[in-house]
């Protein structure tokens, strides 16, 4: 672990003497970055972090299942060891997960009424079961590396 926090210290202190910070959504993203790294999956590691409109962390998560449950790194993910392509049905046959995904737990964890109107930052594209959920509980704009929408109907 020391290995991990003089690196990134080494980034920080780099970065001292400039001028520059990042903006809102690098931000944003390298939060869900670093809440990735503790998902309990081994075909995706991915994280997310839901900012208010004022950019105050509301809540994150990452995928993986149940507090004290089986563990997907641990072997016991009968999806681990497929080749199902990703995006297929998660919840029946061979390609069943026992995880729940970043953004669910990001959710979960921000509560409907702090998540509403804010932004999730997430490691990769929502699935389309997260997409509906993610609306559903009124996020106004969802972001990704190399992609993001906006729910225009608020």
């Amino acid at each position: 672990m020391s290995s991990l926090i003089d690196d990134f210290q080494k980034l920080v202190l780099a970065g001292m003497g400039s001028t520059w910070r990042p903006d809102w959504d690098e931000w944003g993203m390298w939060l869900a970055a670093a809440v990735s790294l503790r998902g309990d999956c081994r075909r995706a590691r991915v994280g997310a972090v839901i900012l208010d409109e004022n950019h105050r962390i509301v809540g994150q998560g990452y995928n993986g299942a149940a507090p004290g449950g089986p563990s997907c790194l641990a072997g016991d993910c009968p999806r681990a060891f497929t080749d199902v392509p990703p995006g297929s049905s998660y919840d029946t046959g061979q390609g069943a997960c026992i995880a729940t995904h970043a953004e669910l737990n990001a959710l979960l964890d921000a509560g409907v009424v702090r998540a509403r109107g804010g932004v999730m930052y997430v490691m990769c594209k929502p699935c389309d079961g997260c997409t509906k959920i993610i609306r559903s509980a009124g996020i106004d704009r969802v972001m990704w590396p190399n992609g993001s929408w906006r729910d225009v109907s608020r």
